[in-house]
């Protein structure tokens, strides 16, 4: 299982666009529920910084599921425009949660 976090912060003006487009990614996997797939996102209360946290299992190439989600490479190609602070994508290792996955 990888568990990856990421963190970046968007121009204020892209924030309603970011989350838009963060939307549309829980849309379609609504709709397409790819199997070993755990994924929240999180925007703080400036408004502007966004959090990711995915846990997966990848598949045979190492690629995660999410890569195979239409609406999240859709979100992925103008990211470099609307942020401030580039996304910093860091793997975590998680030491204990409660109810954060699911049951």
């Amino acid at each position: 299982m990888r568990q990856v976090m990421v963190r970046y912060r968007v121009r204020p003006e892209a924030a309603a666009r970011n989350e838009e487009l963060v939307r549309q990614v829980y849309e379609e996997l609504a709709r397409t529920a790819p199997e070993g797939l755990h994924y929240a996102t999180f925007v703080l209360e400036d408004g502007v910084s966004f959090v990711h946290v995915a846990s997966s299992i990848e598949s045979d190439d190492g690629r995660s599921p999410l890569q195979d989600v239409a609406a999240f490479r859709a979100f992925q190609e103008g990211i470099a425009d609307r942020c401030d602070e580039p996304p910093a994508a860091m793997r975590v290792r998680e030491v204990g949660s409660y109810g954060f996955w699911g049951p």
